[in-house]
């Protein structure tokens, strides 16, 4: 039941059905690798986080928390199928006395399933809750990617008094729906629902670092190493399993309404800075966001050389941008 919004901006980390091993098929043999198998030497952090569990709405809830000498935390908010464990290389290269937490999102990473499916206001729900606990009175500073660029974009105009600045990586919404679209949508849902997912696997870690390097050639292999380690978990046959419900890649059947976010929006009152990748296909979103009277008052920014997913790609300039844009 995911919403329309996050599956275009997915990071399309599993392997294919057909690529799946448990299909009686695998990569190999349905396109030979060409490129060297990526180094199983993980990133090593410099600041490393302290982990922290978090009742929130109900479910267990997996915080990345990185201490430095300001009190007050910027919050991270990660995309679709990432954690916010990745953060890391970001927050690496940003000043260490700045204070950094990271949720795991419903579903992502090491927070609980929710055994009810995924709609996109349970994650403003889950992010209210977390600021109740976290900064219950005093703005906080959000940057969010991707899905959790939206998330981060919607919850500063729902609750405009609580966010005193926002860094938008990517998350630029999607195009107006049509209503013609609702019976067929509906219908791939219901379609969905009555067959369950499975979780995808691979046989060992090196496998999956290959269909990440395939797919994301422009991350290092160190990062990737680190990436596939946050995503995935060993099962106890020696497999690997990536640690996303597979419920999340369910269609969302109520139709993205564009129109209601633009209104959200045009609620901020806080600082904005949206930020894309000079390769990413979204790149184009960015200049349509601030053409609009919605997020005139943004600011903007383009990182050389990175694709959707620039945190990765490209942690040092990012963070020179975001620690500007913070410091500010």
């Amino acid at each position: 039941m995911l919403p329309a919004m996050c599956r275009q901006h997915r990071f399309p980390l599993p392997v294919p059905s057909r690529f799946r091993p448990d299909r009686g098929s695998t990569m190999k043999q349905r396109r030979p690798i060409t490129y060297p198998a990526p180094s199983m030497q993980a990133y090593v952090p410099r600041r490393v986080p302290q982990l922290e569990t978090l009742m929130l709405r109900g479910l267990q809830c997996q915080l990345y928390r990185w201490p430095g000498a300001d009190p007050h935390p910027v919050v991270l908010l990660h995309g679709w199928g990432d954690t916010g464990a990745t953060w890391q290389f970001l927050v690496d290269e940003c000043s260490p006395s700045r204070s950094w937490l990271a949720l795991d999102f419903r579903g992502f990473g090491r927070t609980q399933r929710a055994a009810g499916g995924y709609w996109f206001p349970d994650y403003l729900a889950d992010l209210d809750a977390l600021l109740d606990h976290l900064s219950p009175d005093v703005p906080v500073d959000l940057v969010g990617h991707s899905m959790g660029g939206n998330v981060a974009s919607l919850y500063a105009g729902v609750r405009p008094h609580r966010v005193r600045r926002l860094v938008n990586l990517e998350g630029f919404g999607l195009e107006q729906a049509h209503a013609d679209q609702a019976p067929g949508r509906y219908a791939e849902w219901l379609d969905q629902v009555r067959r369950p997912r499975r979780t995808p696997t691979y046989d060992n870690y090196q496998q999956l670092l290959r269909v990440l390097a395939r797919r994301h050639p422009r991350i290092p292999p160190q990062r990737l190493a680190f990436i596939a380690r946050a995503w995935a978990r060993e099962r106890e046959d020696g497999s690997i399993e990536l640690r996303a419900d597979p419920a999340h890649r369910h269609v969302n059947p109520v139709l993205y309404q564009r129109d209601q976010a633009q209104a959200c929006w045009r609620r901020i009152e806080a600082a904005v800075l949206l930020v894309s990748g000079d390769l990413s296909e979204h790149a184009q979103g960015m200049e349509k966001e601030t053409s609009g009277d919605w997020l005139r008052q943004a600011a903007t920014a383009m990182v050389t050389g990175a694709g959707h997913m620039l945190q990765h790609e490209r942690p040092q300039e990012l963070a020179e941008l975001v620690e500007s844009f913070l410091s500010d």
